[in-house]
C-alpha cells in the first residue's frame, strides 16, 4: 500500500480496534496512507488479517477481546514490540442489538454494556497509561444514540452514553494531571457498515440500501455516514490538527439535532 498520501500521521503507532470491517478498517486502511504503523484488532480473525495484509509491513493484526484486560495488556506488548511506543488509540469495537426499555433482556443490556463500554473504559485506561509520557490522542466511537432518545435501541444508547462519560472524565483527567494526551469522542448517525447492514434488511426487506441510507432525495433526514466519512473525522482527531481538541464530542451525523429521526 501507497503510503504517499499527506504525511500527518508519520512517524505515529496506532492501535484500531475493530479494524476487521466497517469504520475500524477504513479507519487503519486511511492512518496507514497517512504514514502511521497500524495495530488493528478484532475477533474477527480472517477479516482482520486481509485488512492487515492489504496494507502491508506497516500493520499488525492480533486476535483481541477488547473485555478482557488480559487481551489489552497483550495487545499493547504487541504493539510495541513490534512498532514502539503507542501515540494513536482508537476505540471502535462495537455491536449493535435491538430492545426497548420492556423488551430488551438482561443478557443483551449486559452483552452490549462488557463490549460497547467496558472496552472503552479499559481501553482508554490502558491508552492514558501507554501514552501519558509522551503524549498522544485517543478516539473513541460513540453514537448519535448517546445523547438522542432511541426508544428501540436502549442498551445500546445507554453504553454509547457511557462512551461519552468516559471520554469526558478521561479527557479533564489527563488536562489536570498535565498529560499532552487527548481524547475525544465521535458520535456518527447510522453508518452503513456489516452490522448496519444486517439491520437494514430487517427494516426494510428488498429496498436497496442506498436508498434507504444514502439517497438525500429518498431519505433526506436518514442519511448514513459511510465508513470512509467517519473514519476521516477520526484520523484529524488522531492528528496533531487537532491538537488543542480534547474532551470534544464530535458529531458525524448530517445535521439530525435539527432534524430528529
Amino acid at each position: 500500500m501507497s503510503t504517499s498520501a499527506s504525511p500527518r500521521q508519520a512517524g505515529k503507532v496506532a492501535l484500531v480496534t475493530g479494524g476487521a470491517s466497517g469504520v475500524g478498517k477504513a479507519t487503519a486502511l486511511l492512518l496507514a496512507s497517512e504514514g502511521a504503523s497500524v495495530v488493528l484488532t478484532d475477533v474477527n480473525e480472517e477479516g482482520g488479517r486481509a485488512v492487515a495484509a492489504a496494507i502491508g509491513s506497516q500493520a499488525l493484526f492480533v486476535r483481541h477481546d477488547v473485555a478482557s484486560e488480559e487481551d489489552w495488556a497483550a495487545v499493547l506488548a504487541q504493539a510495541r514490540e513490534r512498532f514502539g511506543a503507542l501515540d494513536v488509540l482508537v476505540n471502535n469495537a462495537g455491536i449493535l442489538a435491538p430492545g426497548d426499555i420492556e423488551s430488551q433482556t438482561l443478557d443483551s443490556w449486559h452483552r452490549l454494556l462488557r463490549v460497547n463500554a467496558d472496552s472503552v473504559f479499559l481501553g482508554t485506561q490502558a491508552g492514558v497509561k501507554a501514552m501519558k509520557e509522551r503524549g498522544g490522542s485517543i478516539v473513541n466511537v460513540a453514537s448519535v444514540s448517546s445523547w438522542m432518545p432511541i426508544d428501540g435501541y436502549c442498551g445500546y444508547a445507554a453504553s454509547k452514553a457511557a462512551v461519552a462519560a468516559v471520554t469526558r472524565s478521561a479527557a479533564l483527567h489527563c488536562r489536570k494531571r498535565g498529560y499532552a494526551v487527548r481524547v475525544n469522542s465521535v458520535h456518527p448517525d447510522g453508518i452503513w457498515t456489516p452490522m448496519m447492514e444486517e439491520s437494514t434488511r430487517a427494516i426494510a426487506p428488498g429496498v436497496r440500501a442506498e436508498h434507504v441510507l444514502f439517497d438525500p432525495k429518498r431519505n433526506p433526514k436518514g442519511r448514513a455516514c459511510r465508513p470512509e466519512e467517519v473514519a476521516a473525522t477520526i484520523a484529524f482527531l488522531a492528528s496533531d490538527d487537532a491538537r488543542a481538541i480534547s474532551g470534544a464530542e464530535l458529531r458525524v451525523d448530517n445535521a439530525i439535532l435539527g432534524m430528529g429521526l
